[in-house]
């Protein structure tokens, strides 16, 4: 005979999807924020700017700030298109010169393929929290408020502790770190390129992308910080009776 399943079979299924979803959320909203502040400093222009006026790069280059502008907007156009590579000219002495030599282009592709699998994460992160929301408290009214302010304050502690620890490990030593990023990110060493020859790593030094880490690293962590402290403003305004830290979870005191 056919095994009949009863409610409570199907609600502590249900209440088991509840969970899943609900730490994924707690674990998405960190990675919405990085990968989404990762996003703008690609695509920032005024970052451009800065690395050319903070480390003169015209002068390290010999190219005029104009031009390198010009091919970081082309770059910026190429993280963000389908093209498979990237020819940039650029005027040198009164002459057309071709920017990149094919190593630095070679690179380059590889750097295309790292930020657009960030924005797809970002993407991908940002729906899933959205869609949560509006799922669980809004369409469904599954849970309340201050089950997703604790949701929400738990998300913004965790947030704050991964990046704090990975972020102080990077400013102790930057050199180091750097190095073991590329070599986790890339499968090649043609990211060892020769300041004295190669333009990429002319125009973006190392010490920019020192900068470039710690501002992201800070931004995340001031919204996250921001997150958590309205977060758990809600809950000491609010704090009525016990709610579950997740939704499904049975009230705890």
């Amino acid at each position: 005979m056919p095994t009949v399943v009863g409610n409570g079979g199907r609600e502590e299924r249900l209440g088991f999807v509840r969970q899943i979803a609900a730490l994924l959320f707690i674990i998405a909203l960190p990675i919405a924020l990085i990968t989404t502040n990762v996003r703008i400093a690609v695509n920032e222009p005024r970052l451009y700017e800065y690395v050319a006026d903070r480390y003169d790069t015209p002068a390290t280059t010999g190219i005029a700030r104009e031009e390198l502008l010009r091919a970081s907007a082309a770059l910026r156009a190429y993280y963000n298109n389908d093209e498979e590579s990237i020819f940039v000219r650029v005027q040198k002495d009164g002459e057309p010169i071709s920017l990149f030599n094919p190593r630095e282009t070679a690179h380059l592709r590889d750097v295309k393929t790292l930020f657009q699998a960030s924005f797809r994460a970002q993407e991908a992160a940002v729906v899933f929290v959205l869609a949560y929301v509006v799922a669980v408290f809004i369409w469904a009214r599954e849970g309340s408020l201050r089950t997703l302010a604790r949701q929400l304050l738990l998300s913004g502690l965790l947030g704050l502790a991964v990046i704090g620890v990975v972020g102080a490990i990077a400013v102790s030593g930057f050199d180091q770190s750097f190095e073991q990023f590329h070599l986790i990110a890339f499968d090649n060493d043609l990211w060892q390129l020769d300041p004295d020859r190669d333009r990429l790593i002319q125009m973006f030094p190392d010490q920019f992308w020192r900068d470039v880490s710690l501002w992201i690293g800070i931004a995340t962590l001031a919204e996250l910080a921001v997150l958590a402290g309205l977060a758990a403003a809600y809950l000491g305004l609010t704090r009525r009776t016990p709610v579950p830290l997740l939704v499904g979870d049975a009230v705890r005191p």
